[in-house]
């Protein structure tokens, strides 16, 4: 974009010469994409609106890399709309509120076909109120919008914006996706070719995989390797494995705490626990610990699990999730890594069961929507004056009981809502209460 907003940018004599590799090896037709087939293969509706030019105001999701910013910059290229290009962390209002006013004036008069294509990155930056202000002019068409952003658009966006888009979320690149890019890069002119690049197996597999699903980070620290090796006497540039581990920088995790990768991390640890998968449970803690994550936010989440998901199958694990919450707040990091690590292995490998909570899940419903209970007088307190009123007239102490056990009522219109599993502990559990029930039967 030009210094003024509504000026024809004057064209470079050689726009490509100082641009990183990334930018200039950015598609220039579809087919030429890495990965995302899920919204531009063959046939998908996404593909047939920016063939046929008639894409309609879109919000690009997803992670850094996966190629938001080169689909947009693509159909910049190829669409007949005026495209203008802002950054929500450093646009204000006022540059917005420019561009629309220049769309309401390009919507009427002779000029009445010509469209406005806005790009704004990081639209996640904009808050309730500056994205309000889109509101009106995408609503009417006079304004097309791509918004970008790597965090989830439903936490972020408004709704009534979100409501006049369509959502298009990209997807990490996988491996294959990567050594496309990684070839093409080294074999066509725009890239790397004239650079004569003899790239060791080891070195492009290391790329590839600390490259993360991130393109422009393989293309980056591809780009720097190249650079910054000397030719041989014969003009060829060699890069090895030490080369690759010195050009590419250390992984940097995508985790904040206020975003979606937070509750996204949590989640899979969470699951992984609950899945009886140890692994990938002290995989993510260790995601988690790595991204700098309060440990004992951890150690709630592992004492909340074991009561949810593991319940009387293996009652220790309430108690060894407990003493870990504990040493967390003695000990802090780094020692408390370990700790957290035995209580979410200990809890992943036990016997499993949500027995507990689907019954005070149950029994919360009832208290909600069942008829009130009043407590029975046997079992009402009676001390003070209770004794007076009734209180307590009749109750069975059951250690007075053979097996300490005696039928009685215990609430008005009796309800089932604990119901043991056949995990662990709690199937002696269900036995007893068989047990008893039998006997109940027998009198």
């Amino acid at each position: 974009m030009s210094d003024s907003l509504f000026e024809e940018p004057a064209a470079s004599a050689s726009p490509e010469a100082a641009a990183p590799l990334a930018a200039r090896l950015a598609p220039l037709e579809l087919d030429e994409f890495a990965g995302q087939e899920h919204i531009l293969g063959a046939g998908k509706l996404l593909r047939r609106a920016i063939e046929a030019d008639s894409l309609q105001s879109a919000v690009f999701y997803g992670p850094s890399g996966a190629g938001k910013t080169a689909l947009a910059g693509y159909i910049s290229s190829k669409t007949k709309a005026r495209t203008f290009e802002l950054n929500a962390v450093t646009a204000g209002v006022a540059e917005l509120k420019k561009i629309l006013e220049f769309s309401k004036g390009l919507s009427g008069g002779f000029a009445k076909k010509q469209r406005i294509l806005l790009i704004l990155d990081e639209i996640h930056h904009f808050n309730r109120t500056q994205q309000d202000v889109l509101l009106p002019s995408v609503e009417k068409g006079e304004v097309i919008l791509i918004g970008m952003t790597t965090e989830n658009p439903f936490f972020y966006i408004n709704g009534a914006l979100l409501s006049r888009s369509i959502v298009v979320e990209f997807k990490a690149l996988d491996e294959s996706h990567l050594r496309k890019i990684l070839a093409r890069a080294l074999s066509e002119e725009r890239g790397l070719k004239n650079f004569n690049v003899e790239l060791s197996a080891e070195a492009a597999d290391y790329l590839v995989s600390n490259s993360m699903g991130d393109a422009r980070r393989l293309l980056n620290a591809l780009e720097l390797a190249v650079v910054t090796t000397r030719p041989d006497a014969g003009g060829k540039r060699s890069l090895d494995l030490d080369i690759a581990r010195e050009s590419i920088q250390k992984r940097s995790l995508r985790y904040d705490k206020s975003s979606d990768e937070h509750y996204d991390h949590i989640s899979a640890f969470i699951k992984s626990m609950r899945g009886s998968d140890p692994d990938a449970a002290v995989y993510w803690l260790a995601r988690m610990l790595q991204a700098g994550e309060d440990p004992r936010f951890l150690a709630r989440r592992i004492l909340i699990c074991a009561s949810e998901d593991v319940g009387n199958a293996n009652p220790m694990a309430l108690l060894v999730a407990q003493s870990a919450f504990k040493s967390v707040e003695m000990l802090g990091m780094p020692e408390s890594r370990i700790t957290l690590a035995q209580a979410a292995i200990y809890v992943a490998v036990s016997p499993k069961s949500n027995a507990s909570y689907l019954a005070i899940s149950k029994a919360m419903a009832e208290v909600a929507n069942g008829p009130e209970r009043p407590v029975p007088m046997h079992l009402r307190d009676a001390t003070k004056d209770g004794e007076a009123l009734g209180h307590g007239k009749g109750y069975k102490y059951p250690h007075d009981f053979p097996n300490h056990y005696v039928k009685q009522e215990y609430m008005p219109e009796p309800k089932r809502f604990y119901k043991p599993t056949e995990q662990g502990f709690e199937a002696e559990i269900g036995k007893r209460l068989a047990r008893l029930k039998e006997s109940d039967n027998r009198e």
